[in-house]
């Protein structure tokens, strides 16, 4: 039943508008697809912040409805029906109305009809194909689905990207424009065709689950609704025959197996636990067991990606029984085959942490000193606590302590804040 109106109801349904937009857009937009078609990717995020804006207006002054959900559903339906209508009343005014051109469904079916298990039937991983068009740069296809999939606010996809936000913003920006514009049917294909759209996927949905594994921002480290849909959203891939192949179930091992850590990587407080100080016993093994078995799948055949060495480092931590016993030089091999098929930063800084457990602190600074293109990492609080840890390691406590405040004063979210608090207390006063 709706609600009274009260002085606290517009904040409350601000809160909630918010809530539905980060938790529901993927659905909302694959439904304002269907009836609008996938060109027009603008007017699809135009219309759902139309009927976002519209319930916080009208649940502010007549409070929340039962089903929010069904009811800004409906709301951002009526005005996609409502911009075809006008669409299409232009267009017979330009005597050039053609119903098979930019006016039939996104995922209208084909002249020839697909096998039905060629068919992908989840609204979500559709859209998703859909944005990873193969004439788009895969970075392209990646900003794009993550602003219109997945709901992710230009810090957040720049954060992503290691980038900044003007950039993405003018990303995005061009992207739409060509999508707008562009000759071949952005509407989805069946059967083969989808193969080439796999790449941009199975990149997008290794984003999703980062973003969840380590949020950009906020009081919580963990958003396990975004970890939850990458992960269904591969296992939905890799029961289609297109996406059934050893890189789509190495990203599902990857994800199952860092997915598995989840209840330990947090203390009682909500303070940020390293690998080292956290209790094993917690880790979920049913998704360890599933991972690895995803991993098997993924040996199939002579594919390496990244994700099957990421899944390899994954699984050699999940199957330690503590970091002293882990087998660090296998991991600092790992690191060596991932650096040679996807250099990055990023990737650099991972291998100097498994440099310092294989050759000491010494030899994992000179790695963060001579790291390619460091400077992307500068801003990037995680560079200052990895040096902060390994200065700590060789007893510089002055050192360490600087970089610890470094990284604090980078750090975005709430248990990272409170673990690089908790260090530079634990150097004390001679710091």
């Amino acid at each position: 039943m709706a609600g009274t109106p009260t002085d606290d109801a517009r904040p409350g349904a601000a809160g909630l508008v918010e809530h539905f937009f980060r938790h529901e857009t993927a659905r909302l937009h694959a439904a304002l697809a269907r009836i609008l078609g996938a060109r027009d990717l603008a007017l699809i995020e135009d219309i759902a912040q139309e009927a976002m804006l519209r319930a916080m207006r009208a649940w502010s002054i007549g409070g929340v409805p039962d089903n929010p959900s069904a009811w800004i559903t409906a709301v951002a339906q009526n005005l996609a029906r409502d911009a075809l209508r006008h669409q299409r009343v232009v267009a017979a005014k330009e005597t050039r109305l053609d119903p098979s051109e930019g006016l039939e469904p996104a995922y209208a079916t084909p002249a020839v009809a697909s096998a039905a298990v060629q068919e992908i039937r989840d609204d979500a991983l559709r859209l998703l194909f859909v944005c990873c068009h193969p004439s788009l740069p895969q970075d392209a296809q990646a900003v794009l689905a993550l602003k219109l999939l997945c709901g992710f606010t230009t810090g957040e996809i720049a954060r992503a990207f290691l980038a900044t936000e003007a950039a993405i913003e003018k990303q995005l920006t061009r992207t739409r424009q060509r999508v707008r514009e562009a000759n071949p049917d952005f509407a989805l294909p069946e059967g083969t065709s989808l193969g080439a759209r796999l790449n941009g996927v199975l990149a997008t949905i290794y984003l999703l689950f980062n973003e969840g594994y380590k949020a950009s921002f906020g009081d919580r480290l963990l958003r396990e609704d975004l970890c939850g849909e990458a992960i269904r959203l591969a296992e939905l891939l890799v029961a289609h025959p297109v996406g059934d192949v050893p890189r789509a179930h190495a990203l599902l091992a990857l994800m199952l197996l860092h997915a598995a850590r989840f209840p330990a990587r947090v203390d009682g407080d909500g303070v940020l636990l390293p690998l080292r100080d956290q209790d094993r016993s917690l880790w979920d093994q049913a998704r360890i067991d599933r991972g690895l078995a995803s991993l098997a799948r993924a040996a199939r055949g002579g594919e390496l990606s990244e994700y099957h060495v990421q899944a390899g480092i994954a699984a050699l931590h999940c199957t330690a029984p503590d970091v002293a016993s882990t087998d660090w030089h296998a991991i600092l091999r790992h690191y060596d085959v991932l650096t040679a098929i996807r250099p990055s930063p990023v990737v650099a800084l991972n291998r100097a942490v498994a440099v310092a457990h294989v050759h000491g602190p010494d030899a994992a600074l000179a790695e963060l000193a001579a790291m390619p293109q460091r400077e992307r990492l500068d801003s990037y609080y995680l560079l200052h606590a990895v040096a902060g840890e390994l200065h700590w390691r060789r007893g510089d406590r002055a050192a360490a302590a600087a970089s610890f405040r470094r990284a604090l004063a980078l750090a975005t979210v709430g248990p990272e804040q409170a673990y690089l608090a908790h260090r530079l207390d634990g150097l004390g006063t001679e710091a």
